[in-house]
């Protein structure tokens, strides 16, 4: 397995610019045996939202604004630590920080046109309910016994 599965794509032809990501390892408390104690497998990934070049401005705005709970200072930071070796908990972290950008570029969704009954379908839903209220009237017991 030798380097990083990259680009990853955001969406279309945009992706993360390898050169604006910002790895830190450090021990992680996950799986790992007495290995976990001398590895650094938990990755920490950072990606500066508010000055990067590579997404589009529309985007950009987009996702500063649906990220703003995430971000400090701009910078949204992604972690993994759930697998045993560095470069997959990299892999992860990168996937997790294409995904999350994606969802947070995406256009707004087409506002919701109403539709209109036809008027035919109204009228006839309009009798039958009178009809069905003449049907249960007559069952009232007043004329009787």
């Amino acid at each position: 397995m030798g380097g990083m599965s990259g680009p990853y794509v955001i969406r279309g032809s945009v992706s993360l610019p390898e050169a604006e990501l910002q790895w830190r390892f450090s021990r992680s408390s996950g799986p790992g045996g007495q290995h976990v104690n001398t590895s650094d497998s938990q990755v920490e990934l950072r990606f500066d939202l508010a000055n990067t070049d590579s997404l589009p401005d529309v985007w950009k705005a987009r996702a500063l604004e649906r990220l703003a709970s995430r971000l400090v200072d701009g910078v949204i930071t992604v972690r993994s630590s759930e697998h045993r070796s560095q470069w997959r908990n990299r892999e992860t972290a990168a996937v997790r920080l294409a995904a999350l950008l994606a969802e947070a570029t995406a256009p707004p969704p087409k506002p919701r046109k109403p539709t209109r009954i036809p008027r035919g379908i109204n009228e006839r839903r309009l009798r039958e309910k009178k009809q069905r209220s003449e049907t249960k009237r007559g069952r009232t017991g007043r004329d009787w016994g």
